[in-house]
């Protein structure tokens, strides 16, 4: 079991939207707003691990879902994600970069091209656990969608994940990621988007485990 110090965990987030309920009661927690993408998230991460060494990392926003298992408003546990549109688009037929043996789909920290919370915490949680995949860009293009959903199997979208599971893997940091559901990928009407209950309902649980921790 890892031993947390309450003074060397880290929340973060890509929006300071996504954080706003936490902020409002645990002003004075030490956060992290890396900004939006993956590119943004890995760069503020690994400045911010760089000057103070964390003991645990959380990370909470909101995602899109692909599963009809999963009802808009719910917060998931993310326990593997993975980099989704790192590849080739060849004849309308998307190759990752593991497909294309450009990379080691087994190289640390990547085990089958994903990248896994194996930490207790995640296992001993009663929440649901589901797999994600982090894309640069969202579409309403139903085809690729359809055929994103088909290669990884995934529950839930999002922008920043990987990133986060890769830098907190990568530099051997205990970590969570929270997500609360906001709407259905590919459904760009914002009106169907349940954003406020998706940022409430993963903050109270962003909450109950920062004060979990804060009691070991």
């Amino acid at each position: 079991m890892y031993e947390i110090c309450p003074m060397s965990m880290l929340i973060t987030a890509a929006t300071e939207m996504e954080l706003e309920p936490f902020l409002k009661r645990y002003p004075s927690a030490d956060y992290l707003i890396t900004g939006v993408g993956a590119p943004m998230a890995m760069y503020s991460l690994l400045h911010q691990v760089g000057q103070i060494e964390y003991s645990f990392i959380l990370q909470v926003g909101i995602a899109g879902t692909f599963s009809t298992s999963l009802n808009i408003g719910e917060v998931v546990l993310v326990q593997q994600d993975c980099f989704a549109d790192i590849g080739v688009m060849e004849n309308k037929v998307f190759k990752s970069a593991f497909d294309l043996g450009f990379n080691n789909h087994n190289q640390f920290p990547f085990q089958d091209g994903w990248l896994i919370n194996e930490g207790p915490i995640i296992s001993d949680s009663s929440l649901k656990k589901a797999k994600g995949l982090t894309v640069n860009l969202l579409t309403d293009d139903k085809s690729y969608i359809n055929q994103i959903n088909m290669k990884y199997d995934a529950a839930l979208e999002s922008m920043e994940g990987a990133a986060f599971h890769y830098v907190c893997l990568q530099q051997h940091i205990p970590f969570l990621q929270i997500r609360g559901i906001s709407n259905e990928v590919g459904e760009r009407n914002k009106s169907k988007w349940k954003i406020k209950e998706a940022i409430a309902a993963s903050n109270d649980t962003l909450m109950d485990i920062y004060e979990l921790l804060q009691s070991k």
